[in-house]
């Protein structure tokens, strides 16, 4: 017998910014990935939180246009 698997692939959500940067926390308070800077803090902390491909736990971290963040599967641009 046979199991096909099928992987899905992630969402992808693009945010255009008027700054050189943005904090990581601050990005993703704007794409709603989270509710508040507290839950930003916890989940980042906590390594759920990649960006570039590389576990952050800096919640200070500055994304310029180009990085990514992923969350729950989601994978968030700056633009």
């Amino acid at each position: 017998m046979k199991i096909k698997v099928r992987i899905a692939e992630k969402k992808k959500i693009s945010k255009k910014i008027d700054t050189p940067f943005i904090r990581l926390d601050s990005f993703l308070k704007m794409c709603d990935a989270v509710q508040t800077g507290g839950h930003a803090k916890i989940v980042i902390q906590d390594g759920e939180v990649r960006v570039n491909g590389e576990v952050c736990t800096q919640r200070g971290k500055k994304l310029h246009p180009g990085d990514k963040a992923e969350f729950e599967n989601i994978i968030y641009e700056v633009e």
